[in-house]
């Protein structure tokens, strides 16, 4: 991913902004992946994780210090300490109990938000903060270099991480509470603590993702925190396949080129596009696809 990311930097020295936006996106949807690929459960809540991460760093830089790594520290600490809070409450239910109140959740993280304009500036959002040069050498320029290397860095990190964890006999506990709940608990499996702790661990990146973007960006929004990005981030993981990690990325590869490239061309009906290759995944996943593609491969001389 490392080597990916530097050989795309090289080559689009004018999307270097596309470049980070993909790399903040592909690690929210990867949490994502863990809360609903991995531990199997349905939330439309991860806003609310990316928008504290995204909001703590900002105030953070606003301040108290502008070094950009202690900043990204604070969005996770955010983002882990939203995920625990609200985990111990919200995983006491499942289904569509535990979806709803997700929801919940967010609207009320994004009440407070709009009710602490000291804080977060309200509906205008939070800006006229400065992000220190990165290590204390490498500047945030316009162009955007520093920032897309940084994203791409750490996502690479967080990848690695949400990989080491998955695999783990914890994330393999928490796979077979997502295949048989009833069964892991009849084995003397810690349900509840292991799920608690996956979640944590989801709002740990979420809230790494929104420091990136605040950072980067250096204006954070209301649309942080909003049921619409929550919804989007879902689609994403549909599109690439939930429960693989590596899906997390495609999904969030290919929905925001997409994004990028029929907004550009219709900016009114992009959304037709999305909605279109929505149902072409939905109806035609992506195990079929590949066997159907190599039976034909196989017929042909």
């Amino acid at each position: 991913m490392l080597a990916v990311g530097l050989v795309a930097c090289w080559a689009l020295p004018d999307q270097l902004g596309l470049l980070s936006r993909l790399a903040i996106t592909a690690l929210l949807v990867l949490s994502l992946d863990l809360v609903v690929g991995i531990a199997g459960l349905a939330t439309l809540g991860q806003a609310a994780l990316f928008g504290v991460g995204a909001y703590a760093a900002g105030i953070f830089a606003l301040r108290l210090h502008p070094d950009p790594l202690l900043g990204l520290a604070v969005g996770m600490g955010a983002g882990a300490l939203l995920a625990f809070v609200s985990g111990a409450f919200l995983l006491r239910y499942s289904g569509f109990t535990f979806l709803m109140l997700t929801v919940a959740v967010a609207q009320i993280v994004l009440s407070l938000a709009q009710k602490a304009r000291d804080w977060t500036g309200g509906d205008d959002g939070l800006s006229g903060f400065t992000v220190g040069p990165l290590l204390g050498r490498f500047a945030f320029d316009l162009e955007g270099r520093t920032a897309a290397l940084y994203a791409i860095v750490v996502l690479a990190v967080g990848l690695y991480l949400a990989r080491r964890v998955v695999d783990s006999p914890f994330g393999l506990a928490v796979r077979g509470i997502h295949e048989n709940r009833a069964r892991m608990a009849a084995l003397g499996t810690p349900v509840f603590a292991r799920l608690l702790a996956m979640y944590t661990v989801a709002g740990t990146l979420a809230g790494a993702a929104g420091a990136l973007s605040a950072q980067t960006n250096a204006i954070v929004g209301m649309d942080s925190l909003s049921f619409a990005l929550s919804a989007e981030l879902l689609v994403m993981l549909i599109l690439g396949g939930a429960g693989r990690l590596t899906g997390a990325l495609i999904g969030a590869l290919v929905f925001t080129l997409l994004h990028h490239t029929a907004a550009s061309m219709n900016p009114y009906h992009w959304l037709f596009v999305v909605g279109a290759a929505l149902m072409v995944v939905v109806l035609l996943p992506p195990q079929k696809a590949w066997s159907w593609l190599r039976a034909r491969m196989g017929a042909a001389p």
